[in-house]
């Protein structure tokens, strides 16, 4: 659509031409998702970031306050160090992790309350010994 609406013709039918002239041209022939039923999530309730949803949701994006994020990060370096190949991971692991919640308690963000406090270094040094033991 490069040309401007001519003075004195009606707004919708100028569309409609504009439309009708692109189908013509084919322009529309092989558009993604073409001739198939519209995603579940679109026929249910209107959602006007939909689209924002979708793509984050594609690219494997998203987006959660510091806080949450910090209690995720927090879970997910448990778990790496207990699953840590020495004893000296298993410390650097959690020394980082208990750094940036100490700093987070110190200096909450706008959002959810962390609930989240340090690790206590050698208890979790304990449960990855008793796990090497188990094996």
């Amino acid at each position: 659509m490069t040309e401007r609406k001519p003075p004195g013709v009606d707004f919708e039918s100028w569309v409609d031409k504009q439309i009708r002239d692109a189908e013509t041209r084919g322009e529309f022939d092989r558009l993604p998702g073409a001739g198939e039923p519209l995603p579940r999530e679109i026929e249910s309730t209107y959602d006007e970031l939909w689209w924002v949803k979708r793509k984050m949701a594609r690219e494997g994006f998203s987006v959660l306050p510091p806080t949450l994020a910090l209690r995720k990060e927090a879970e997910d370096a448990l778990e790496a160090a207990l699953a840590a190949p020495s004893e000296r991971i298993v410390r650097k692991i959690i020394g980082e992790i208990n750094d940036k919640v100490r700093d987070m308690m110190f200096k909450p963000p706008p959002g959810p309350p962390l609930g989240k406090k340090p690790y206590d270094v050698e208890d979790v040094v304990r449960q990855w010994r008793e796990r090497r033991a188990d094996r």
